[in-house]
Parts: structure tokens; C-alpha cells; sequence
């Protein structure tokens, strides 16, 4: 219960932006934005978790689910492939746009809202400082086997 009002409040806090395809709001789609956890949770039930990565905070506190950099599907999320930008980026548009399944920072960030993307940024990581959170990197690892590749399973609590 706990984890929809805090979505319902971050919707509502930062609304849709309008659609533009500038070389500012482009330039966002270099890094891929973050979900809310019941927005990560919808796109794994879609189908997307292989084209997903799982961000670690610098201080390993928490992890994050978000669109991969392309060709970093499936791992920990890896500086060194950052530079592709986001795998639902193709030709200048997003993927996700319009489906029901774009991540809360990408539907709000936006070239007039310069200065504000900090904030959502900061407010969806609270999100994520949740045990919900937590089971749900744990399903997902498991859904595609990232435990495995490391030698290792993990169990829900």
C-alpha cells in the first residue's frame, strides 16, 4: 500500500511534460531515466525485464531498475557502456513513449523544466529505499538469472 501512494504522489508532483524532440530534451535520453518501483514492476510484468540494468547507489545502500544502456541488458549497470546512451532510444525517439511504460524522470524532464530533473531524480530514489524495492531487484535478478551469473541465488525474505 505504502509503495502506490508514494507513486500517486510522485505522478502527481512531476506530470507529463509536453513531447519535443529538441536537441535539450534528446540529450536527456542519453542517460537513461529511473521508474518508480510500480513503474519497474509494470515493465517486467511487459515483457522489458531483459532490457533492463540494476544501478547501484555509490554507497551500496540501494539499487535501482532502469532502462539499460544499450548492450548493458540484464547486468549491473557499467560506466563503461554508459557513453551508448538508453536502449529504448532508436532514431531519436523513444520506444517507450506513449505506452504506458515510459519512466516517470523521461515523461517529466523536459527543456523548459531545467533545474527540476535534480529533484524528481531525488524523490524516485526514495522510492527505491524501500523493501519493496529490494524484493523486486531480488525477482528480477532472479527472472534473468543475474544471480546465477555471479554464482550465486538470492531469496525473497
Amino acid at each position: 500500500m505504502k509503495k502506490t501512494i508514494i507513486t500517486k504522489s510522485l505522478i502527481s508532483k512531476y506530470p507529463p511534460s509536453e513531447p519535443c524532440s529538441c536537441d535539450t530534451c534528446k540529450s536527456y535520453c542519453q542517460r537513461p531515466g529511473w521508474w518508480t518501483v510500480d513503474e519497474a514492476e509494470r515493465a517486467i510484468l511487459s515483457g522489458l525485464a531483459n532490457r533492463m540494468m540494476l544501478e547501484i547507489s555509490p554507497d551500496r545502500s540501494f539499487g535501482v531498475l532502469s532502462p539499460a544502456f544499450k548492450g548493458n541488458e540484464t547486468n549491473f549497470a557499467l560506466q563503461k557502456l554508459s557513453k551508448n546512451g538508453c536502449t529504448f532510444f532508436k532514431n531519436d525517439l523513444c520506444e517507450l513513449f506513449g505506452t504506458g511504460l515510459q519512466p516517470l524522470e523521461c515523461r517529466f524532464c523536459h527543456h523548459t523544466r531545467r533545474g527540476q530533473g535534480k529533484i524528481c531524480h531525488s524523490d524516485i530514489e526514495k522510492d527505491w529505499i524501500t523493501k519493496s524495492a529490494k524484493i523486486l531487484i531480488l525477482k528480477w535478478g532472479n527472472k534473468i538469472g543475474l544471480w546465477n551469473k555471479y554464482g550465486f541465488m538470492l531469496k525473497e525474505k
